[in-house]
């Protein structure tokens, strides 16, 4: 039997990959919210759902589905909202009676995992994310070649993840602090998980560049030192800017190899949600580490002068 999905967020940018992913997974979306209702891509994969602007209504909605037992209940909840309210709408779909599917980042802030677990006892259900990087064809390589290294060697990686964006990007909300968490959480997020996912815990990480568009640092990891550096700035790019096609950049260097995974992102919501639903995967513990991280990230003072400093600061001068 298929599982029935809400989502909340279907206008977003990143809701056409949760809407593939449902759909690909062979399950039903009955019902979706957005304050906007340029919701039209909803019937490219489901002419069956119904939509609410109002998430009143929508909660409303999910309470009667409830209501009506097994079959017709939502099991899953995808939240595609923006970061800020990724926590409230987790806890909505709890008390509804669903699982909740979560984009990154889960949170904003780490102290609210807590209470999310506290809610998951309450209600008997489970919250997940989407770790997309770590189901990567070219990353489960690598880290299959890293568990064959010597226990105790540490390498020296260079992380660049660079993704232009137009100026809209500041005036929404992913260029607010308080509503993305910064480009820290909401560009970072991914790569933190799978930096500690690939190379261990974190000893230290300092800061040597934080602004409006662009970050860098270090991650003192237990088998990797990691210069880390992040951008939504077109100029970043290695290549010239080509809208709707070349405007990321995502490469991790490591032993003097370079491995470029720009590409290979297509179906990877999809994988993320085939292990969820099979195997329970990404829950709030895997999550953690890396709101953990970039929560210090952001919060961190600037060390400009250190040893350890990215290729591109260095460029800078």
């Amino acid at each position: 039997m298929p599982f029935n999905f809400a989502l909340i967020g279907v206008a977003g940018y990143i809701a056409p990959r949760h809407l593939k992913a449902i759909r690909d997974t062979g399950n039903l979306l009955l019902a979706a919210t957005d304050p906007h209702d340029s919701v039209g891509i909803i019937d490219s994969y489901s002419l069956e759902t119904k939509f609410f602007p109002e998430i009143e209504r929508f909660d409303r909605h999910l309470d009667k589905l409830r209501r009506l037992g097994e079959v017709k209940r939502i099991h899953y909840v995808s939240i595609c909202s923006p970061n800020y309210l990724h926590d409230a709408h987790v806890r909505l779909a709890l008390r509804s009676g669903a699982h909740a599917i979560c984009e990154k980042p889960l949170v904003i802030n780490p102290w609210n995992l807590d209470a999310l677990q506290l809610l998951e006892k309450e209600t008997h259900r489970k919250v997940h994310t989407i770790l997309q990087l770590r189901v990567h064809p070219a990353l489960l390589d690598l880290k299959k070649y890293l568990e064959q290294n010597p226990p105790g060697k540490k390498i020296e990686v260079v992380l660049t993840y660079i993704t232009g964006r137009g100026s809209w990007y500041q005036v929404s909300w992913k260029g607010s602090q308080e509503r993305s968490g910064g480009l820290a959480t909401n560009i970072g997020i991914h790569f933190f998980d799978l930096l500690m996912w690939l190379f261990g815990s974190v000893s230290g990480h300092e800061v040597n560049l934080s602004e409006q568009t662009k970050m860098a640092g270090l991650i003192e990891l237990k088998h990797a030192n990691i210069r880390w550096f992040l951008s939504v700035d077109t100029n970043d790019l290695p290549f010239p800017a080509a809208p709707g096609a070349n405007t990321t950049y995502r490469s991790l260097t490591f032993d003097g190899n370079e491995l470029d995974f720009t590409g290979g992102f297509t179906d990877l919501h999809t994988r993320v949600y085939e292990k969820i639903l099979a195997e329970g995967l990404f829950g709030i513990e895997d999550a953690r580490p890396s709101i953990e991280l970039a929560y210090q990230i952001r919060n961190s003072k600037i060390r400009e002068k250190a040893r350890h400093i990215h290729p591109l600061l260095l460029q800078r001068g």
